[in-house]
This record gives structure tokens, sequence and C-alpha cells, in this order.
């Protein structure tokens, strides 16, 4: 069987809602202190007492649960110095500091609950890639069923767009698909019948049928899951701003304390001093200063899911990109024309247009788009029909107009022109669709993968931010890849990997430090869940991919990496900031404590007053640290546009 989360995202439901029972015990202790308050004005002590000391257990209950499961994993973190003080609190009879220490420790709890889920309401924005019915044919036509009902040896219909469900055998072809969520290659491939077909390729072309090989459960999108989770189980637990500052603050309050005592005599300022070092700007300002950051990359359209993934964003020195759909758009485009002799490409480009308008073929679009782009006119072809992994063909202006390949577009040895455009095209690891005008070649179009415009200029700006070490890992052809590394700039590059070569180059890295791993295919999911920070173009990218990630960018802008990055260095400071402010006041009042100059309950407000100054610092976070909504950088030279004719 595939685990729960595999089976998941295989099949989605509507995703959780932000409720926890958090916030009905946070409400209910804090309305039994506000009542004891309420009932110790009216003069009843005793009634407020037991109000106040529910309270203070209330809290102390799921806190030993807590502090117990930490000790468990020889873990000592803020919630110990907080237990301590609400016993104490509870055996001396202080039950109004106790019900205060309580209220602050489960305030401190959701915020962190909050800070950890917030981004589901985010990641409802993005699509759910992964298949949820097929459509099976029988002798009485089409039926449609549940990814779960789909069995070895079922006949499939998989139309056009559609992604492929399960693996399995191609009967129906030939078949034009889209691989590049697997193997990112960009441009389509073509199949012929009795081909193997993975899952979680998409159909760019007519619809074909298949005999299914397998159900879902061991299908290549459902092991690329598994592998994905078994990553990110391997992956090393973070330990938090938080925790790293109690590691010295909490000895330092348990021994002020003790002596406090020792020299006193009076467990009772033993008490006080542990109120007013009880770590609420550990328990409250390090959370709300994340939480702000998140809510700021939340505008800039990039949902981070966890504080620790905003740290880990700041202190990461290394990344590693992932090529197609990440520094490449993803989408192919028109980088030249060859027209044969006495032909001009203007002609040529606008033939094929015309034609490609009624094409739902993967680069029937970027042919259309180039040729609007260049201000041609588009007349409507007439009778007009596609073949399938062949090309399209119609009547333009009364001539027969065929765009595709070459064997199909004209018959014939290839002219030496259009020999050399195959040869050109093949070199630089680009598609060539051959246009033939009334049974006559009149030309071929270059079409290849786009290097985002901004790409050059965010690995430099990423470089400056203290990210120096830059690597390209991708599943495309060598020559491809390398030719992109050159014009973005990074320091080295991976190419011919497997999901599996990725987690190991991930796991390399991370021996040196901190690793972002950025990508948005199916293939990247696993690399994504082994880094410290993966980082999933989920504008158009798969749900596997999105859901392993730490950060999702929710808008097709790579320069969206490099302000999440400043956000999350800026967010991480002022934690930072907040937290020595909160605990610098806490040392003051921890020393008046021990000098038997604070009680224990005026102890316990002067610390919400501490709170309020950290959480007041904290927020600063919610301000700056993103760029004005501009696209950065320009046209990469040499990549966008190929030398050549047109």
């Amino acid at each position: 069987m595939a685990s729960p989360r595999a089976a998941g995202a295989l099949g989605r439901g509507p995703a959780p809602t932000l409720r926890t029972p958090l916030l009905p015990w946070l409400g209910a202790m804090a309305a039994a202190t506000a009542a004891g308050g309420a009932v110790d004005l009216l003069g009843r002590p005793a009634a407020a007492g037991a109000l106040w000391a529910g309270s203070a257990i209330a809290g102390l209950l799921p806190l030993s649960v807590w502090l117990a499961g930490q000790l468990r994993h020889r873990r000592v973190g803020v919630d110990l110095i907080a237990w301590i003080a609400l016993v104490a609190a509870v055996v001396l009879g202080e039950q109004l500091a106790g019900a205060v220490i309580a209220v602050m420790v489960a305030t401190g709890r959701v915020l962190d609950w909050y800070a950890a889920h917030r981004a589901q309401r985010e990641l409802r924005l993005l699509v759910d890639r992964a298949p949820r019915i097929v459509h099976r044919r029988e002798d009485l036509g089409l039926t449609t069923l549940g990814i779960g009902e789909v069995t070895k040896g079922m006949r499939l219909l998989v139309q056009p767009g559609e992604v492929v469900p399960v693996d399995g055998l191609l009967t129906g072809g030939p078949a034009v698909l889209d691989e590049s969520a697997l193997t990112g290659e960009s441009r389509p491939v073509r199949h012929r019948t009795g081909d193997l077909l993975p899952s979680g390729i998409v159909n760019a072309g007519q619809p074909f049928e298949m005999i299914t090989t397998g159900g879902a459960e061991q299908s290549t999108y459902a092991g690329i899951v598994r592998l994905a989770e078994q990553a990110q189980r391997d992956r090393a637990p973070f330990v938090r701003l938080a925790d790293r500052y109690a590691a010295g603050f909490v000895p330092l309050a348990l021994l002020l304390a003790g002596l406090a005592w020792v020299l006193d005599g009076d467990p009772v300022r033993a008490l006080a001093v542990l109120v007013v070092a009880t770590p609420c700007p550990l328990l409250i300002a390090a959370p709300v200063a994340m939480v702000a950051g998140m809510s700021r990359a939340a505008e800039r359209g990039v949902v981070v899911k966890s504080g620790a993934a905003l740290e880990q964003l700041a202190l990461a020195r290394q990344i590693l990109f992932d090529k197609t759909g990440t520094l490449t758009t993803g989408r192919p485009a028109v980088v030249g024309v060859v027209p044969a002799p006495e032909q001009i490409a203007d002609s040529v480009l606008r033939a094929a247009a015309a034609v490609d308008q009624v094409s739902s073929h993967v680069l029937a679009q970027a042919l259309v788009e180039a040729a609007r782009g260049r201000g041609l006119d588009l007349p409507l072809p007439e009778d007009s029909h596609e073949a399938v992994g062949l090309g399209v063909e119609g009547i333009v202006e009364g001539r027969r107009v065929r765009i595709g390949r070459a064997e199909w577009a004209a018959t014939g040895v290839l002219p030496s022109w259009a020999a050399a455009a195959r040869a050109s095209a093949r070199e630089r690891g680009i598609s060539c669709v051959y246009v033939a005008v009334d049974d006559r070649l009149a030309g071929c179009v270059h079409l290849a993968d786009q290097l985002r415009p901004e790409a050059a200029a965010v690995t430099e700006r990423l470089r400056r931010s203290g990210i120096p070490r830059q690597v390209m890992i991708t599943g495309d052809r060598r020559p491809v890849a390398e030719r992109v590394a050159r014009h973005v700039g990074v320091d080295a590059v991976r190419a011919d990997m497997s999901p599996e070569d990725k987690i190991e180059a991930v796991r390399e890295a991370r021996s040196a430090g901190p690793v972002i791993m950025v990508g948005d295919g199916l293939n990247d999911a696993p690399a994504l869940a082994a880094a410290d920070v993966g980082v999933a173009m989920g504008a158009r990218g798969a749900s596997a991919s999105s859901e392993t990630a730490d950060v999702v960018v929710l808008v097709d802008r790579l320069d969206r990496l490099v302000e999440v990055r400043a956000i999350a260095t800026r967010t991480r400071r002022i934690a930072r900031q907040s937290v020595m402010l909160g605990m610098g006041l806490s040392a003051v009042a921890m020393g008046m404590a021990a000098a038997g100059l604070l009680d224990p309950v005026p102890g316990a407000f002067l610390q919400e007053a501490i709170d309020l100054v950290a959480i007041a610092s904290a927020l600063r976070a919610l301000r700056g640290g993103g760029s004005p909504d501009r696209p950065v950088g320009g046209p990469a030279h040499g990549w966008r546009r190929a030398p050549g004719p047109g």
C-alpha cells in the first residue's frame, strides 16, 4: 500500500482549515484568569484563587507532556523554566502568578502552531496536478473511474492536456508527450505504439489509448512521492533560534533562582525570579517575528510554510537550481526562422502561425505568439486538420500549408539548407519544425525553451546576499545544460540526473552547510524534500513539488526568490534583536526579584509588559525586506534569440 502522504498526493481532498484545539485551550485559560480577577474584585479571594489555580493546572498538564517529549529526545528548550515556575506557583499557592504564566505559555504555543500551519490557506491557490480520475475505454464507450480503482490491464483514454495517470503501454499511438515534469527535457517527445509511458507526464498532442501496467500505488508518480517522503524523514531536525538562546538562558535563570533561595531562605523569592525569568521573549517574540516575516513573504506571492524554513533561508550559503521551469521558462518560444532560398522569413512564420491557430499542439502557441509579436496579420485557415505526432495542415489564402516533421511536411530528400538547419538545431539542443507551401519546403522554425530574463541578475543578487556557491542540477542533456549555465552564471552544472541523483547531490552539498534547492517539476520533489530549504516554483509546477517544498513561489517570477531571501534575513535579524531585548529586560527583572524588590504576582505582570515590548519589536518584520514589484534583469544575450536568418 502507498503511504498516507503518497496516497494523499495522488488524490487529495480540500485543504485543511486553520483550526486547532490549542485555541479553545488558550481561550479557556484566559477566561478563567480574567474571571478570577473579576471575582477577586468582588471580595471572594477563595473563588478567585480556585479559578487561577485551575488555569495554572490546565497549562501545566500539557506543558508536562511537551517537556517529557523533549527530554525523551534529550533536548531541553524554553519550556523548562516555564514548567518549573508553574509547579512552584501551584505548590507555593501563588495562583495568580501561575495563571499568568499558563496563559503566556499557551499564547506562545498557539503562535508556534500558527507559524507552522498558516501557509495552508495560500496553498489552496495551487492547482492539484495529480490526476484524481481516469477515462476507461469499454465496449459501450467511456466510463470514469477514481484513480484508486485503476488496476493492471485496463484500457485508458488520455485526453489532450491530461496527466498520464499511471504507468502503461501506448496502444493508440503515436502520441506527443511533455516529459519535462519527470526528465527536465523541455521539448515534446514523440512516442510510438508499444512504448512504455510513465505516469506524471502530460499529453501534449491528440487523445491516445494505453494499457495500464499497474495501479496508482505502483506508478512512477507515486514512487517519486514516496522517495520525497523518505528524503523528508531523513532530514535532520532544525534547532530553532529560541531553543539555541534557551541553552544559555535556562541554566542562568535556574542558578540565579537557586542563589536567591539559598541566600534569603524563602522559596517565594526563588519563584519570583523564575516568574520574571520565564522566557516569554523566546516563547512569543521569535514566533511573532517569524509569522510577521511569513506574512510579508505572502504579500509578495511566496508561501513560507514554517518559521524554521524562514530561518534556514536566511542561514543558507549554497543554492542548487533545477533548469527547466526554474532558470528557464519551461515553455518553447521561437528563436529563429530559416527560410528557403528566395523565401522571406516573415512569410514563412506567417503561413505556419496561421495554420497553428487551430492546433492544440504545445508548439503551436509559440508560433502564433511570435507572429503576432512581429505584427503579422494571421488569416484563419480552411480545411485544417492535425496528423497526430506529425504536424498540422490547412488552406491559407488558397495555398496548402503544412507544418511539422520534415518527412511529413514535404516528400523527397531534404535540400542542403534544410539539412543544415536540422543539424544546427540538434547541435544547440532545440526543436526544428518545417513549413511547406503547396508541397514544397518554404523554411523551418527553430524553437527553444527560454532562459528567464531575470535569471542572471537573480544569481548575481543571491551571490551578493551571501550565497557564494550556486549549482545547476538537471535531468536535461549536458550540452543544453551547459549553455544555460554559462548564460546564467552558476558555478557548476550537473546534467542527465535522475531524482535519486538529485537527492545525492543535495546530500553532498549539505555536508558543507545549509542548502537551498529550487525546482518546479515532479522529479524535483525528492530533492526539495532533502534540502534544508526546498523552494518550489509553484505557479505551474507539480503538486508533489509544492507539497514537499518548504517555500512555494506562487507567481511565475524567479526574482521573488531574491525578495524572500531578503525578507528571511531581515526577519531573523529582527527576531534575534527582539529576543535579546526581551531577555535583557528579563535579566534586569530577575536581578530585582533576587534582591527582593519584586514579588511573584507583580513580577508576572512586569513580565507581560516585557512581552509587549518584545512583541512590538518583533512586529517590525511586517514591514520592509521585499523589493518593489518590478522585474529583475533583462534578456540574457546569446540565449533568447538564436543567430541566423529571421
